[in-house]
This record gives C-alpha cells, structure tokens and sequence, in this order.
C-alpha cells in the first residue's frame, strides 16, 4: 500500500482498499473517517438489535440467527419494495374508471375572472377642478397702483387649480 497505510489502523486500511477496488483514487482523507463512523454506527445498531432479539427469544448469547433478523429488519425498514405489478394495475384501472373532470373555460391557459386579473385596463384620471373666474372690472386706480411685486397675501387671493380624482369602473368589452 501507500507510505502513510503503516500507521492507519487495520478498519482503516480496508475502507481504503474498498474505495481503491471500486475505481475511487482521489478522495479527501475525511472520507475514510466517515466511512468507519458509518461502519461502526451500523455495526452498533445490528448487534443491538441482535440482543434484543435475542433476549426475547430466551436465549444466553446472540447467534447468528439473531443477527440475520436484525439485518433482514434493518434492510426492511431503510429499503422498501415497490407494490407488485398487478397492484399498480389494478389501482390505475380503478382510478381511470372516474373520468376527468370537464373544462369549463375553452383552449389555452385558463385565467382567473377579469375582474381579479392585473391585466385589465383601469384608468384614474386627474381632472382640474374648474372654478367660476369673477367679473373682473378694471379701473383708472387699478392701474396706477400695480405693484410690480406683489405679497404673499395678494397671491393667495387668486384662483388655485386644484386637481380632482376620477376612477372609471372596468367595464367588459365586447371582442
């Protein structure tokens, strides 16, 4: 083996020449590591088990029998059969005797109503408030007394502009 096999322990060395045999050359030295919790934790948990089934069994020791059973439960609970073929067939043929449902709207992606939907016009329109402008008589004084900058207060007194909302309903047109 390599120059650094001398001082690994013998579990080490034969999850290495596992990995090596499968075609595994370049592997980050952890995954040894992991490879023998995952061992040891298997190895655990069968043995465990074993006992227990042993202990129920009345039986002094554990046997291979007991360790058959526990790696038989081990593999079917971690591993499940898929149904036989005549299972599956029998429920497609008892699920394709209800037909499908009918579609109610016709070809192409079905969408929610008009009027839950973004893609429908909806309009609001600022409309200026239009005021009455009052009769406005000019006079001699009027006119002489214009001042060329008028106050704050002067400015206040003429008519604002002030904008209204107005929303349309959406409507359905005909195509």
């Amino acid at each position: 083996m390599a120059e650094g096999d001398e001082d690994l322990p013998r579990d080490a060395k034969i999850v290495k020449s596992l990995l090596k045999s499968m075609g595994v050359e370049d592997y980050e030295p952890r995954v040894i590591h992991q490879f023998l919790e995952l061992w040891y934790r298997y190895v655990v948990d069968i043995l465990t088990d074993s006992q227990v089934y042993s202990e129920h069994a009345g039986k002094a020791a554990i046997d291979c029998d007991d360790v058959k059973l526990a790696i038989q439960s081990k593999v079917n609970l971690s591993f499940s059969q898929p149904p036989p073929r005549e299972v599956l067939l029998e429920l497609a043929r008892n699920r394709n005797k209800i037909p499908l449902p009918r579609l109610i709207a016709g070809p192409g992606i079905p969408l929610p109503p008009e009027q839950d939907t973004l893609l429908s016009p909806n309009y609001q329109l600022a409309i200026p408030k239009k005021q009455p402008s009052p009769a406005v008589e000019e006079t001699e004084e009027d006119e002489e007394g214009v001042d060329p900058n008028p106050s704050q207060e002067q400015k206040t007194d003429m008519p604002q502009h002030t904008p209204q909302r107005v929303s349309f309903p959406i409507t359905k047109r005909p195509k």
